[in-house]
């Protein structure tokens, strides 16, 4: 049934569970891109637009930050039962594998193949991580240039290359992005 709001089909609860189940169980840990890939391209709930300004509140909330993702949207699907289902999708499937694999790994963990497979997954999770940044990014990167521009590459060079500390970065660069957001909405 679509959003009156924005026309965009709206899950049911079953829907939302199912999804982010799937997030959970296809995503390896590295559930950012599958999430993106279910939300915007696949089920089509939100916008790419919508989808990185959901995100980034995640991002300021405390806690994981799918975890986050999953309570905001399923809240704005379904109000709190929205955000419980959503919540118990991604972390209930996960906790039942991870129970069963432990018991495995408690048994099997030495041998040297296994070793080899979790190194293969984590470079294709690695690829995947690189893919989203690139999608996420597309949608800032075809604006005409603003201050988001600057800040993100003041950002990525202070803290990527730089290897200047977070929190530094963050308050140097915070104060200094409003003041350029505020003068640019002025001029």
């Amino acid at each position: 049934m679509p959003d009156e709001a924005t026309g965009l089909p709206r899950p049911s609860l079953l829907e939302l569970f199912l999804g982010f189940a799937k997030i959970s169980v296809t995503g390896f840990g590295l559930i950012l891109p599958w999430a993106r890939r279910l939300i915007v391209d696949e089920k089509k709930w939100m916008t790419a637009q919508e989808f990185n300004e959901t995100f980034s509140l995640a991002q300021f909330l405390p806690g994981p930050n799918v975890v986050n993702l999953s309570v905001v949207f399923g809240s704005r699907m379904h109000g709190a039962a929205g955000a419980a289902v959503a919540l118990l999708g991604l972390l209930g499937p996960p906790a039942v594998i991870a129970t069963g694999l432990s018991a495995l790994y408690a048994v099997y963990g030495d041998a040297d193949i296994l070793r080899r497979i979790l190194t293969g997954i984590a470079a294709a999770a690695i690829g995947l991580m690189i893919a989203v940044i690139v999608k996420m990014a597309e949608p800032v990167l075809r604006r005409p240039l603003t201050p988001a521009m600057f800040m993100m590459t003041a950002t990525f060079l202070a803290v990527g290359i730089m290897r200047w500390p977070l929190v530094a970065t963050v308050a140097i660069l915070a104060p200094v992005s409003v003041a350029l957001a505020f003068w640019w909405q002025r001029r």
